[in-house]
C-alpha cells in the first residue's frame, strides 16, 4: 500500500495539471471502488474549478471551488496517470511495465487546464481498494477519516519533545506506537522500520522507554530526527516502488534502493562497524525488519 511519501509524490505529480483546472466532466465506469461513489459525484464536480490539491496523512484532498472537497485514498493498487486529449502520452521513464488495462480505468476526470488545454486524469485501480468520497470543505477536519489523525511527520512540529509527549506512559511496542495514526499521521511499515534503524532503537522496546523523566532524552531526539529525515528523503526520491506503486507520471520511485533493513532479511546490517544480520519478526500481523545487534 502506498505510504505517505508515495502519496505526496502523487500529489506533486498531479498538482501542476490539476490545480486551477476546470473539471468539464467526470466519467465513472463502475458504481463503486472500495465504497460506492457518492450520490451525484460526477454532477457535483462538473464545471467546477480545482482550487488546490492537498494531502493529509495518506489521503489526497481535492479542494473544489464549491463547498465540496474530494477525499481520495489509493488503496493497495490505485494510481493516477495524466493524458492529453487525443493522445496516449504518459510522461515518465519506465523501469518496468505498469498496468494500463482499460478495464481498470474506473474514474476519468476530463479537465480544461489553466492554460486552456484539454487533458484527462485517469484513476486506475486493479484491486479496487481505493476510494473517492465527497465532504463539505468547511467541516473537512471533522470527517471520521481525518478527525482523529495525529501530527504530520513532515515538519518541525514532530520534534523530540512532542514525540516524548505522544509516547509517554505507553507500554505498546515502539513500532506499534509509531504506526498508530492517532499519534503520527501517515507513518507506515516501511518508513517506521527504516527510521528505527537510523535511530538505533529496537522495534520491540516499550514506547515509554525512550521518554526521559526530565527533559528530552537523546533517544527521543534521534528518533524524531530519523522520522523526519527518512520521510523527506523518500519524498525527494519519489517514494518506494513496491508491487503496484507508480508515480503520477508513470515513473517509479527509487528510495527502495537505499533501504537499510526493510525487506533485507538475512543480509548484513549496513551500519558501519555493526556486523549484525537483519532479521524479520511479525508485529501486529506486519513484518518488521531490524538489526538486533545495533537496535536496542
Amino acid at each position: 500500500m502506498p505510504e505517505l511519501p508515495e502519496v505526496e509524490t502523487v500529489r506533486r505529480g498531479l498538482q501542476p495539471v490539476m490545480e486551477g483546472a476546470r473539471i468539464r466532466s467526470v466519467e465513472l465506469r463502475r458504481p463503486n471502488l472500495r465504497f460506492p461513489f457518492p450520490e451525484d459525484f460526477a454532477k457535483r464536480l462538473e464545471n467546477r474549478r480545482i482550487i488546490a490539491l492537498g494531502r493529509r496523512a495518506k489521503y489526497l484532498l481535492m479542494h473544489i471551488e464549491t463547498a465540496d472537497a474530494v477525499i481520495c485514498h489509493l488503496g493497495m493498487s490505485g494510481s493516477f496517470r495524466i493524458e492529453r486529449e487525443g493522445g496516449t502520452e504518459t510522461p515518465g521513464d519506465f523501469h518496468h511495465e505498469r498496468s494500463k488495462a482499460e478495464k481498470h480505468d474506473h474514474a476519468i476526470f476530463h479537465l480544461e487546464g489553466a492554460d486552456g488545454s484539454a487533458l484527462r486524469v485517469i484513476y486506475n485501480d486493479p484491486r479496487r481498494f481505493g476510494f473517492m468520497l465527497l465532504h463539505d470543505e468547511g467541516t473537512l477536519d471533522s470527517h471520521p477519516l481525518l478527525s482523529g489523525l495525529g501530527v504530520e511527520p513532515t515538519g518541525n512540529v514532530l520534534d523530540g519533545a512532542h514525540l516524548s509527549e505522544l509516547l509517554k506512559g505507553r507500554n505498546t511496542p515502539l513500532k506499534s506506537a509509531l504506526m498508530d495514526q492517532r499519534l503520527v499521521a501517515g507513518l507506515g511499515n516501511i518508513y517506521v522500520c527504516e527510521a528505527l534503524w537510523r535511530a538505533g532503537l529496537s522495534p520491540k522496546r516499550a514506547a515509554r522507554t525512550i521518554v526521559a523523566e526530565r527533559g528530552v532524552s537523546k533517544r527521543a531526539l534521534l528518533l524524531a530526527e530519523a522520522i523526519r529525515s527518512v520521510i523527506a528523503e523518500a519524498i525527494a526520491a519519489g517514494g518506494s516502488s513496491l508491487k503496484d506503486y507508480v508515480q503520477a507520471d508513470g515513473s517509479l520511485g527509487y528510495f527502495q534502493h537505499t533501504f537499510n533493513v526493510y525487506d533485507r532479511e538475512g543480509q548484513p546490517c549496513r551500519r558501519e562497524g555493526c556486523g549484525g544480520t537483519v532479521q524479520r519478526i511479525v508485529q501486529a500481523g506486519r513484518s518488521t525488519f531490524y538489526c538486533p545487534s545495533c537496535q536496542r
